[in-house]
Parts: C-alpha cells; sequence; structure tokens
C-alpha cells in the first residue's frame, strides 16, 4: 500500500432496510489532504462518513487505516449543528476537556492550560471557559466544537457540514480558520458538503456521491470548471444559480 495513504475504503457496501445508503464505494484519502464529499441529502455522505469513523458497521467491503493507530483518538469529527451536539448544561471548559478525560491523554493539573491552548487555536479567549453553549453565538459554538475535535490531537477530522446553518460572513471565518488549523496542525481533513463553491474553497480534490455511489472524483480545480459526470454539472449549475 501507498505510504501516502491514511485510509483506504475498498467496495464498502451498507443497506437500511430497502435503502442502499452506500454502494460499493472505492475510494483513498492521503494523508494530509482535504477531500470534499460533495451531494444532495441522502447521497449516502454521511453515512459513509460514519463507516469511515467506525461509528457504525458496513454490511460489505473493508475499510484500511495504514497510517492510524487508534482511531478513536485520531478520528474525530465536527458536526453540523453545535446547538444539539454540545451538552447545554456543561460549560464550554467541560466539553472540551471531555476528550482529555476519556483518553487520558494529560494529567488533570494541565487540563486548564490546554483548554486555554484550544480556545486560543480557534481564536476564542479563555475566559469562554466558563461559558455555556446557549450563551455562544453559532460561530463561536462551532469554534468550540474544533477545539473540543482538536484535544484529542487528532489527524483526520471529518468536517459535517461545518458551516451550512451560519451567516456567510461567519462561514468565511470558520472555513478560513478551518484551512490555517489543517496546514499548522497537518490535519487530513473529510469536509461533506452540498455547495461545490465551498468545497473547492477548502478541498484539493472532490468526490461527488449520487444514490450510494461515487458518480466523479478529480482535482477540485477541475471539478469545477470542467466536471464530467451530468449529475455533477447539475450540483455546479445549482450552486452558482444560488
Amino acid at each position: 500500500m501507498d505510504d501516502n495513504v491514511l485510509i483506504e475504503i475498498k467496495n464498502l457496501h451498507k443497506k437500511f432496510s430497502s435503502v442502499i445508503a452506500v454502494n460499493g464505494i472505492n475510494l483513498t484519502i492521503k494523508k494530509s489532504e482535504a477531500l470534499g464529499l460533495v451531494g444532495e441529502s441522502g447521497s449516502g455522505k454521511s453515512t459513509l462518513a460514519r463507516l469511515i469513523l467506525k461509528l457504525i458497521e458496513p454490511d460489505g467491503g473493508e475499510i484500511f487505516y495504514p497510517a492510524i493507530q487508534n482511531i478513536r483518538r485520531d478520528c474525530q469529527i465536527v458536526f453540523q449543528d453545535l446547538q444539539t451536539s454540545l451538552n447545554p448544561r456543561m460549560q464550554v471548559g467541560e466539553a472540551i476537556v471531555e476528550p482529555l478525560l476519556v483518553h487520558k491523554l494529560l494529567p488533570r493539573t494541565k487540563f486548564a492550560a490546554r483548554v486555554k491552548e484550544l480556545l486560543e487555536m480557534v481564536k476564542l479567549p479563555a475566559t469562554y471557559a466558563r461559558r455555556f453553549p446557549h450563551e455562544l453565538s453559532g460561530g463561536e459554538r462551532q469554534r468550540v466544537g474544533i477545539a473540543r475535535a482538536l484535544a484529542s490531537e487528532p489527524r483526520f477530522l471529518v468536517l459535517d457540514e461545518p458551516v451550512s446553518a451560519l451567516d456567510v460572513a461567519i462561514q468565511v471565518d470558520v472555513l478560513t480558520l478551518l484551512k490555517g488549523l489543517k496546514n499548522r496542525l497537518n490535519l487530513t481533513y473529510l469536509l461533506i458538503a452540498h455547495d461545490l463553491v465551498v468545497v473547492s474553497f477548502m478541498c484539493d480534490r472532490i468526490a461527488v456521491m449520487q444514490a450510494g455511489k461515487i458518480v466523479e472524483i478529480g482535482e477540485s480545480r477541475q471539478i469545477l470548471t470542467m466536471p464530467q459526470a451530468e449529475y455533477t454539472q447539475k450540483l455546479l449549475q445549482a450552486t452558482l444559480q444560488f
């Protein structure tokens, strides 16, 4: 296997009742790349991400992690809706500390310093550690979600529609932050989205999903300027019209 491969997916299948969510996916995610996964709702994007993170098991096929030792620690996710994924009764600092406790990464005496470091990493004041989720804006909650995902020092992040619930100006700020963190921490991203323009800004390559299958994959510039699949062309037209 290529030394540059972080995750390799071979002939992956997943079915829910009569719905085929993932249908024979073959995909390679390279070390330090940002791979975009684009498609309409119901195309299978989030199911594929959950399979990669081992949150669910496939019905067939295999996923290989040649450069990952501990999937739970090294692979993390940033969710779309931080309003529901953050515990409303838990202060921001407590939420960020959770992965440190689960993976036993630091002694408790160093938790406060690590929380401060992570908050500063996502451009939030250290004082936000004492706030509750309802006291934050949508953009601030998303930054907390990013800090929490980074707490375990992962190598791979799934970004599941990370800016779709935010205002356009805030989207740009969060995407710029994520791009900077990728370079600073040498991260690998799988960015799930429906907006090809957003994905092209963030990603080196783009995979287009339709009805559980990858119908096109290529360099971002090629997908954006010369899409080959009819479905990709329709997605691009819809994005530009919007």
